[in-house]
């Protein structure tokens, strides 16, 4: 593996009542994050490349760890957000550079489809900041009920040298969700919009 690999937290969430009313079955999303070191971290590196590689690894990685998370089958994920924060010496291309070339295919591979971009997210900061991950419905992106986010963080993470890259998935939408737009049985998942 090219990543240096420091720390994999996994987080699971499961909100059970909302506004008074049981949630049946309980809305739950999962992240797996995973803190690395940050091979470009102080100075400036034309070719990114590296890091590259390393989103690549980190999908599939992160993905199966957070649907492991759910007890699910990855098919059976219905949202999907990827985010990553750079510690002080590093730059927001690095997490961009994680993120967004080769991570996807195998996110996308872990859950058997994904035809909707993977909402992202990036950020600089120091130890235990707020890595912020936000959520859609993975095959089709105008799905309301599914535009969602995840909070996470990690008290000694990321330090100055490192990257925190998080995968989220979800296996529902927001609990008591009515804003109306596109139901989750209207999906055709051909085009990632609807």
């Amino acid at each position: 593996m090219k990543a240096k690999i420091r720390k994999i937290a996994t987080f699971l969430e499961e909100t059970q009542r909302e506004m008074d009313r049981a949630i049946s079955p309980p809305a739950r999303r999962a992240a797996a994050v995973a803190v690395i070191e940050n091979p470009c971290t102080g100075k400036y590196v034309e070719d990114l490349s590296e890091l590259m590689a390393i989103g690549e690894e980190l999908g599939e990685l992160l993905t199966s760890r957070a649907v492991a998370a759910l007890g699910i089958p990855g098919p059976s994920a219905e949202s999907y957000g990827k985010a990553a924060a750079v510690g002080e010496n590093g730059e927001l291309e690095h997490a961009a550079a994680i993120l967004h070339p080769k991570l996807g295919t195998p996110v996308r591979r872990v859950l058997g489809k994904g035809a909707a971009l993977i909402p992202s997210s990036k950020k600089r900061g120091g130890m235990g900041v707020v890595l912020d991950i936000p959520l859609g419905h993975k095959d089709a992106a105008f799905v309301r009920s599914h535009f969602d986010g995840m909070e996470v963080r990690i008290n000694d993470a990321p330090r100055a040298n490192e990257i925190m890259v998080a995968i989220a998935v979800t296996d529902s939408g927001r609990p008591l969700a009515r804003v109306g737009g596109l139901t989750k049985d209207q999906i055709k998942g051909e085009d990632g919009l609807r």
